[in-house]
């Protein structure tokens, strides 16, 4: 694998997603925004030559696969992707509206699979695909059922994909983050904000650049595949959850 490998990060226009972008960009590696915001193009400008956005739904399998193709035609085959684009929609079973759960799990689950299956024929040995999880994936909350769904499904996904794509030495791995102050969490109260504050071991939220710094060594280690990485403030340990 080219010792400049292509970055991909879907969702990378804000929050977790652009933290990972600029640590790429930073180190002098190339990294693709794919982003269904009008902002990614301005975000990529501000990092330079070395940043390209391209707006894409990642639920739309079509886009996904016309997007990688520009970007094997101006840069070269995807060696590194980091799954973290995701939209969330609340309500208890009862409620929630059935679009809404369509919503959900075409953009959180099958829109990581749309890039996956984009990218993976030209992946070479030492490449990498780093799904980002939820707690709630792990540890359900009243009223996160479509959201908790699909990240449950992300990470069966990362163990059996890891299992195809060792034999070629891509390594596939789940991070899972904490609560992280991001727009995602923007809708939430402030008192339950505190709550949940409350139950974290650290005693703080996450920072998207402690999440960031997480993804991107997992996307670099060589040998591990099929992990769940924690980057959560001992939140899943507190509720006695190994993955």
């Amino acid at each position: 694998m080219s010792a400049d490998p292509v970055w991909l990060v879907t969702g990378g226009s804000r929050g977790i997603g652009l933290a990972v972008v600029k640590r790429v960009v930073e180190r002098g590696e190339r990294a693709v925004i794919f982003a269904r915001g009008d902002e990614a193009q301005a975000r990529a400008e501000e990092l330079g030559e070395r940043c390209m956005a391209l707006k894409v739904d990642v639920a739309d399998s079509d886009a996904v696969g016309e997007a990688v193709a520009q970007v094997r035609d101006t840069w070269g085959p995807v060696q590194k992707v980091v799954n973290n684009a995701g939209v969330h929609r609340g309500g208890r079973v009862g409620r929630l509206k059935r679009d809404d759960w369509d919503t959900v799990l075409s953009v959180n689950l099958t829109g990581a699979l749309n890039v996956i299956r984009a990218v993976e024929p030209d992946m070479q040995s030492g490449a990498a695909i780093v799904n980002v999880g939820a707690v709630v994936g792990f540890r359900g909350f009243p009223g996160d059922v479509a959201y908790g769904a699909s990240k449950a499904g992300l990470a069966g996904l990362t163990r059996t994909l890891a299992i195809e794509l060792a034999p070629r030495g891509i390594t596939v791995n789940l991070v899972i983050p904490g609560l992280v102050l991001t727009e995602m969490t923007a809708g939430v109260s402030e008192k339950a904000l505190e709550n949940m504050r409350r139950t974290i071991p650290m005693g703080r939220y996450g920072e998207a650049d402690d999440i960031a710094e997480v993804i991107e060594w997992v996307a670099r280690s060589a040998y591990m595949t099929g992990a769940y990485v924690p980057a959560d403030g001992g939140l899943l340990s507190s509720f006695g959850v190994t993955g």
